[in-house]
């Protein structure tokens, strides 16, 4: 192991400690997560993985951990970038393998771990997919109950929630969908009691 080459690794690691997830960012989200939180949340949640759905979750908290690893160098690129899939992709992909090159015969694993994930064919990277969608609905919520915004980042949800297929993490979006409705009912009540003693 080329040990200059490992802290040069670590050093590109930890860009992503620092660096906020671009969607929150666009919508003024204010000390808004980042990415290295985002993915750690998702690798520990792979532990809730039923043993039963027959899936590997030594892989899926290994995809939940470097899927977003490249955008240390090329950012976080979303739909609003003005960047297509395709270029996103090739971006991502020439980076994973800069990234990866400093890792020697280990670097080899995480490359295949990235597009076993950027290719979305097995069913870890399915699981993680679905991961990936329940965290940022997730996160919008606890944004929205954090900044007592209620309704402000419903775009997240539409354009999430029903891409969740795994029964396991249907049931957990469902169920952050359910409060966030409870809290908006019961936040409009207030607001129209409080407008009616005016």
């Amino acid at each position: 192991m080329d040990f200059k080459k490992l802290q040069e690794f670590m050093e590109l690691l930890g860009r992503l400690k620092h660096m906020p997830r671009t969607g929150w960012v666009l919508r003024n989200i204010t000390d808004s997560e980042s990415i290295a939180s985002h993915m750690y949340r998702m690798a520990v949640l792979s532990f809730l993985v039923d043993t039963q759905e027959n899936l590997n979750k030594q892989r899926i908290m290994q995809m939940a951990l470097v899927h977003d690893l490249a955008e240390c160098i090329v950012g976080d690129i979303t739909p609003y970038c003005g960047v297509s899939a395709e270029e996103k992709h090739r971006r991502e992909d020439n980076a994973m393998m800069e990234i990866c090159q400093l890792l020697g015969n280990k670097g080899s694993e995480i490359l295949e771990i990235f597009r076993e994930y950027e290719s979305q064919q097995s069913p870890e990277a399915k699981y993680v997919k679905d991961l990936d969608r329940l965290d940022l609905i997730s996160q919008a919520y606890e944004y929205e109950k954090r900044d007592g915004t209620p309704g402000k980042l419903e775009e997240f949800f539409t354009s999430t929630v029903d891409k969740i297929s795994n029964p396991f993490l249907k049931k957990m979006a469902s169920e952050i969908t359910s409060q966030r409705e409870e809290k908006s009912e019961s936040t409009s009540a207030v607001d129209c009691g409080d407008s009616d003693i005016i």
